[in-house]
């Protein structure tokens, strides 16, 4: 059987947006209805929620003790364990939002970072591109954490965030895809 598997830098052909229309612009996402030429000719009227995008660290010590916040999130209906995370400011560099949103949410440093990949959030409707990041040769700081985030930090073996992340005990998505990268990278 081929392989039809196609990556969004291989596929080549794009949508054609023929009209978008704005129905919300809020502070963070806009929602809007777009008509688009899709590739192989069909016209679709698509809901899309473009956002700005964000990043993602997997803080790791020198024990692979991975770094996660255990943050009451609304849209989700009560605490979600997840990896430092924040959106993108106009402007920014992925890898400075990581480095920033770890010292603010989580009150660490690191020495060492680099790239796990991007992942997509929801691409059926939502542009959001989230960076995820491996931080290693952490050092405390003070964590400067936002009015409105509610969140206590828990360290927690790699090897078990794994465990818990294939079981759906961890189910943020970009936790999830960052925790089992960092530790394929590590050969785990």
């Amino acid at each position: 059987m081929p392989n039809t598997t196609r990556s969004r830098a291989d596929a080549g052909a794009r949508a054609t947006l023929v009209a978008s229309e704005t129905k919300f612009r809020g502070r963070i996402v806009t929602a809007n209805v777009e008509v688009v030429d899709l590739p192989g000719g069909h016209r679709a009227t698509l809901d899309i929620i473009h956002h700005p995008g964000g990043a993602a660290v997997v803080a790791l010590d020198r024990r692979l003790q991975v770094c996660l916040l255990r943050q009451y999130r609304h849209a989700a209906g009560g605490w979600v364990r997840e990896l430092p995370a924040g959106k993108l400011e106009p402007g920014e560099a992925p890898l400075l939002t990581a480095q920033r949103e770890l010292v603010e949410e989580a009150g660490t440093r690191a020495a060492q970072w680099s790239a796990l990949g991007t992942m997509l959030s929801s691409p059926g409707v939502l542009t959001e591109t989230v960076h995820l990041f491996l931080a290693t040769g952490l050092e405390a700081t003070e964590a400067q954490p936002e009015a409105g985030e509610v969140l206590t930090v828990e360290w927690l073996a790699l090897d078990e965030a794994c465990r818990l992340a294939l079981d759906g005990t961890i189910d943020d998505a970009k936790t999830c895809v960052g925790l089992l990268r960092a530790a394929a990278r590590l050969g785990m």
